[in-house]
């Protein structure tokens, strides 16, 4: 797989000399490259305590994002998902802690247990008064006797840090690190596994599978899935969390495993708090990437009991940026529309043969989602095909509230429908063509007096024209041979769209952006679905 990269033996280097120039100045690192890879605070007391953490790189922002007030005074870098060295441990122990003494916050994994447990015990040796906790908040395997240090690894940071920013010694500061450590569990869960540089991707996950409970290295988790929905894989995380922690208020870290997008993690996160659990979640921390797994199409939620005392060393303002601050979770707001908007609905009617064929039309529209969308795949996002079907699924469940026997305020109704329900310019130039036709149908044209309207109207505002490589291309042939009945309309609108697969250049929409190369041998999509709207009808 082809990364932005420029070796994977200087890879973690050049991240590390990225993150620091673009600290303003917070951050500076050890003169040890490139085996010793150490990310500290420029600002740092010796007075106060030190937090000290680290392991294997790829799970950026941790460690070294979150070196900064308020969390870590160092981080300590190995390779991608391998320890640091003991020499590297030592040398960040050494460059950061003063008579206060030093904290060592570890994830549960045998290398970094061994590697940090031997530096801490070299500086000890240096007279050094250092404490190690060890993280495992990992319930995904609950009879595990040594589980897994994943992403309430941060919260210990977090709380910890709190402690020795605000003066705590090292006794107090550790002691609120095993507090936390104690009650923080989490467990994740992915539609895929993690691409390591080098290496090519494991494959592992047949398609549709998910796995719950998988390592933030991508070791395999406990159980491998169908996937259904986000609601389903929310309500899977949340029995396991729920049968490993005791009922009460909550804290919740909702974290990205690092390619799941923002949507996607704003839908996990809502699901989250609709679930069986989310009356007990008071707090919030992200959605975002804290704790990733390089590329891995995952996330992971961590719980921890929330006390008053937990609270206040939260909210405690921090420096780092990656870290998001906590939030009070409440419902969703509303508030009504603004005056003007709240849309005024034509009184309903029926007609039993305008609703036949109001749903024929949406019933094609559905049906050629996913052609549309491939189609559209070459000159624009992929999306042509969802948008008209999601119009059209939305229409069709509108139509018992359409005045069905009265054409005139039915266009309008329409128009009205699609530039609610109907998203991208499409939405708008067609919810432009109904409302316009049935403004021309009130004035008392006819049917092809007021379609021509219609496509005037829309020609107008958004600017394309015959041979622009648009749905113009099939509608305005199609609503000419319309009076000759729908099989005409059909052929004239297939040979509209069909030229526009000779056109290297779109006069207007997204396809205007793209090379004639990428163009040239496909049909517009717009002209596509107008033509298979006509062709579908022509044959019932």
């Amino acid at each position: 797989m082809t990364q932005f990269i420029n070796t994977k033996e200087t890879l973690v280097t050049d991240a590390i000399d990225g993150l620091i120039r673009a600290s303003g100045g917070a951050l500076a690192r050890l003169d040890g490259y490139p085996h010793i890879r150490v990310v500290l605070r420029t600002d740092w007391d010796r007075s106060r305590v030190a937090l000290v953490s680290g392991g294997g790189s790829g799970h950026e922002p941790a460690h070294a994002g979150f070196v900064g007030q308020g969390m870590l005074t160092a981080a300590v870098c190995g390779d991608v998902f391998a320890s640091p060295s003991v020499e590297a441990v030592l040398a960040g122990i050494l460059a950061v802690t003063g008579p206060a003494g030093c904290l060592l916050i570890v994830k549960n994994y045998t290398g970094d247990r061994l590697n940090f447990g031997l530096a801490a015990e070299r500086a000890r040796a240096f007279g050094l008064n250092v404490e190690m906790v060890v993280v495992d908040d990992d319930v995904a395997l609950p009879d595990l006797p040594q589980p897994r240090g994943i992403a309430g690894t941060l919260l210990v940071h977090k709380i910890a840090g709190a402690v020795a920013d605000a003066g705590g010694d090292l006794a107090a500061v550790a002691k609120a690190a095993r507090e936390v450590i104690g009650g923080a569990v989490s467990i994740g869960m992915s539609l895929g596994t993690c691409t390591v540089p080098g290496s090519p991707k494991s494959e592992r996950f047949a398609a549709g599978e998910v796995e719950l409970g998988l390592g933030i290295h991508g070791e395999s988790g406990a159980e491998r899935m169908q996937f259904s929905t986000a609601k389903d894989a929310i309500a899977t995380v949340v029995a396991r969390l729920r049968d490993a922690t005791p009922a009460g208020p909550k804290v919740a870290l909702v974290n990205n495993l690092g390619a799941t997008t923002p949507l996607e993690m704003s839908v996990l996160t809502a699901e989250l708090l609709a679930s069986d659990i989310g009356a007990d979640i008071r707090c919030l921390i992200g959605p975002g990437p804290l704790m990733t797994s390089l590329d891995m199409h995952g996330f992971s939620v961590s719980l921890l009991p929330l006390s008053g005392e937990v609270e206040a060393l939260l909210r405690q303002p921090v420096a780092p940026h990656a870290w998001p601050p906590m939030v009070d979770v409440g419902p969703v707001g509303i508030q009504p529309m603004p005056d003007g908007l709240t849309p005024l609905r034509p009184k309903a009617s029926a007609d039993a043969t305008t609703e036949a064929f109001l749903a024929r039309c949406c019933d094609i529209l559905i049906a050629e989602e996913n052609q549309l969308n491939a189609l559209d795949s070459h000159s624009g996002d992929g999306d042509t095909g969802s948008t008209l079907a999601g119009a059209a699924r939305a229409l069709k469940g509108a139509i018992p509230q359409l005045p069905l026997a009265d054409l005139t305020q039915l266009y309008r109704a329409i128009g009205n429908e699609l530039s609610q329900t109907m998203g991208g310019s499409s939405g708008v130039l067609l919810a432009i063509y109904f409302s316009a036709v049935g403004d021309a149908a009130a004035s008392g044209h006819g049917r092809a007096r007021a379609f021509a309207a219609g496509l005037a109207r829309v020609q107008e505002v958004g600017g394309a024209s015959l041979g622009d490589r648009t749905m113009i291309d099939a509608l305005a042939p199609a609503l000419a041979a319309l009076p000759e009945g729908i099989p005409a309309a059909a052929k004239a609108a297939r040979k509209g769209a069909d030229a526009t697969a000779a056109m290297g250049k779109a006069g207007a929409g997204r396809a205007s952006y793209i090379s004639a190369d990428r163009l040239v041998g496909h049909n517009d999509p717009g002209a596509e679905a107008v033509a298979l709207l006509f062709e579908k009808l022509a044959e019932s």
